[in-house]
């Protein structure tokens, strides 16, 4: 079975038109992959007004060579599987096209709004011409329609997507709620994505690679130590924990370290328990914590810096109150950086 998909409703609500896949699109005829032929004018019944380098076939499909075609440059995708764009190659080789590429015109060409995957298929069989559909497309849309092409896509791995979630914020100074509301995704799913890009480097790269899921890089955030994170996705990398093994040690991880006392080292370089309590230093930042939430802050810090934060609420109500404030100041905060 062929492996072409047609586009999402998400880019047919995006571009306002409907993108019903067409009859499957064949290779120009008596035209051998890669090879212009004496008959293949002939058959191009008729040339576009609007662009010396694009044709229309006697059925009326336009046609384009492949140098006018250049890639989406929001493209959130880093990494094509080669052998998954061969075996597309043998099905256009078979099939055709079951779908032209998506594309836009500028003022170099036309660019990729859809099928990039298509047109690399197309340049490893040898074609020198792709079907394609043309459509308008501002930069902010197709950066949109990028997204939302591959954001359902179970082989776009979880930092690439991330990564194009930053990139649409940073360009349009949005914030998660508005990225969300305009791609049509929950805002949970842009906000656990995006957590991921504060992990170390190496870690990014282990996702990249698929030595650990998304659920593994998320269950790795709380412990907020590069160092940590890493000798903890080598672990997991190692001895294939699940996610919920790796949550269940990361837990008992950071239990054990709040448990360990604060200490001091004198000037011989002995350590000794700190005379100081841990809860005396933070009073006041608890104090304040609580006046602005309106409710009990505990503040609790180990030996080695971490800690945590207590809210205290007494009912279903409080609690929401609580979270509705906590998450309308974090996407202040988000649309200010």
């Amino acid at each position: 079975m062929s492996r072409e998909r047609r586009l999402g409703r998400g880019l047919e609500a995006l571009l306002g038109r409907s993108f019903d896949a067409p009859a499957p699109v064949a290779a120009p005829a008596d035209a051998e992959f890669g090879q212009e032929t004496a008959s293949e004018p002939a058959m191009l019944a008729s040339r576009s007004e609007d662009a010396s380098d694009l044709t229309r076939s006697a059925d009326g499909q336009q046609w384009l060579p492949l140098t006018a075609v250049s890639a989406n440059p929001y493209q959130p995708r880093t990494h094509f599987d080669e052998a998954e764009i061969a075996d597309l190659c043998d099905s256009i080789r078979t099939h055709g096209f079951l779908q032209p590429i998506l594309v836009r015109r500028t003022e170099g060409g036309y660019q990729v709004i859809a099928g990039e995957r298509r047109l690399r298929a197309a340049q490893m069989a040898g074609w020198e011409r792709v079907p394609v559909q043309i459509r308008e497309a501002a930069d902010r849309q197709m950066a949109e329609l990028a997204i939302v092409e591959n954001v359902q896509r179970k082989d776009l791995n979880a930092i690439e997507k991330a990564a194009s979630f930053k990139r649409y914020m940073d360009e349009y100074q949005c914030t998660q709620e508005d990225l969300a509301a305009r791609v049509n995704i929950d805002r949970s799913t842009v906000s656990n994505l995006l957590r991921l890009l504060e992990l170390p480097q190496e870690v990014k790269a282990m996702v990249e690679r698929g030595d650990l899921t998304a659920g593994h890089a998320r269950a790795l955030l709380p412990l907020g130590d590069d160092l940590e994170q890493l000798e903890f996705a080598r672990r997991i990398h190692k001895d294939s924990l699940s996610v919920r093994a790796t949550e269940q040690a990361v837990s008992d991880h950071i239990r054990r370290s709040d448990d360990e006392p604060l200490s001091i080292v004198d000037a011989e370089g002995n350590s000794r328990p700190s005379p100081i309590q841990p809860g005396q230093h933070l009073r006041d930042m608890q104090e304040q914590l609580g006046l602005s939430l309106g409710t009990k802050v505990e503040i609790k810090q180990s030996a080695k810096g971490r800690g945590r934060i207590t809210l205290h609420f007494a009912s279903h109500e409080e609690f929401e109150r609580l979270r509705t404030l906590l998450a309308q100041q974090a996407s202040l905060q988000t649309g200010a950086m």
